[in-house]
């Protein structure tokens, strides 16, 4: 009789245990799903664009070039290795980029139509003509490029990224 009742409670305790790491594993679950539907909520995807990659990744050494000369320098310099792209985006009038960052800077010409960019630091919008070019940082804000044009806008953009990194972060709307 000893015996079956030390059975007996062992096997209730371990149902209590199995239990409890049941629904531990459930609330984790949940907390995991949920958290993964908030991020698919908040990202903001880009509407009436198509990107192509037209070059990479193309890996970039570190280096250091300073061009100097009568009214104009530049100073260009990378530590560490880098990836290298140059992506053509094409948004259809009233289409936009979504709301991202990049882990990295980026050179972008206007090719053709107006750019509208809007920046998570920057509350008001700059307009860009076709012919000019605007540099985005990259890090430490989320931008927005909207078509609020009636032509289609072509931008080609050249990044610089961090060795291996995620090229385009979708970001929620500030």
């Amino acid at each position: 009789m000893f015996l079956f009742k030390t059975v007996e409670s062992v096997a209730k305790s371990a149902r209590r245990r199995m239990s409890w790491k049941l629904m531990l594993a459930v609330a984790l679950v949940a907390c995991a799903v949920g958290g993964f539907a908030a991020g698919i909520v908040c990202a903001t995807p880009g509407a009436d664009i198509s990107t192509t990659i037209i070059s990479g990744p193309v890996l970039l050494d570190e280096g250091r070039v300073v061009s100097q000369g009568p009214g104009h320098g530049v100073l260009f310099m990378t530590r560490g290795e880098s990836d290298v792209y140059v992506v053509l985006n094409r948004i259809k009038p009233g289409g936009h980029t979504g709301w991202h960052s990049h882990p990295g800077p980026s050179i972008v010409s206007v090719v053709s139509g107006t750019a509208t960019e809007y920046r998570s630091d920057e509350p008001d919008g700059v307009v860009y003509a076709a012919g000019t070019a605007f540099v985005d940082e990259g890090v430490d804000h989320a931008h927005l490029v909207v078509n609020e044009g009636d032509t289609e806008l072509v931008l080609v953009a050249f990044q610089i990224l961090p060795r291996s990194a995620q090229r385009r972060i979708d970001e929620p709307a500030p």
